[in-house]
Order: structure tokens, then C-alpha cells, then sequence
């Protein structure tokens, strides 16, 4: 079994762990902590990134109809 936990690290409290134990009792587990990066902030980082959200963000104001693909066209951008 595999779970992700998201939160700041002032919301872990003692019911966040007693939780966990209860959980994986009796199993060897592992906790890897990772630092978290601010997710606009990442995406802001590059000037292409940063000119398509804010021209998507614009478009959003302005009533516009976004762009839609279907499932193969997306798998297409992916590759």
C-alpha cells in the first residue's frame, strides 16, 4: 500500500501520527519528507509558461471558451 500525505508541517500533530500507527500496525514502514515547491511558482518560472497562463487566465475573465481536446490529442502532446 502506498499514500501520499500533503500538509504543512505545523498540521501534523499527535492524531495525525497516532492515525498512521494505527494504520500500518505492526508493518514496516517508510517516511520520506520532501519540500514541497510552490506550484504557481513553478509554473511561473519560464516566460512560455508564464505568457499561457496569463493569457488563459484573461481569457477566463472575458467569458471566452477555452480549448478542449479529446483523450488522443492530448496523449499526442504528451509524447
Amino acid at each position: 500500500m502506498q499514500a501520499t500525505y500533503r500538509l504543512r508541517a505545523d498540521e501534523i500533530t499527535n492524531n495525525f501520527l497516532m492515525g498512521l500507527k494505527n494504520t500500518y500496525q505492526g508493518r514496516e514502514i517508510e517516511i520520506t519528507v520532501q519540500e514541497v515547491e510552490d506550484e504557481t511558482a513553478y509554473l511561473l518560472k519560464t516566460e512560455t509558461n508564464r505568457k499561457n497562463l496569463l493569457e488563459a487566465l484573461e481569457a477566463e475573465r472575458k467569458g471566452e471558451k477555452g480549448r478542449s481536446f479529446t483523450l488522443a490529442q492530448l496523449e499526442e502532446l504528451s509524447v
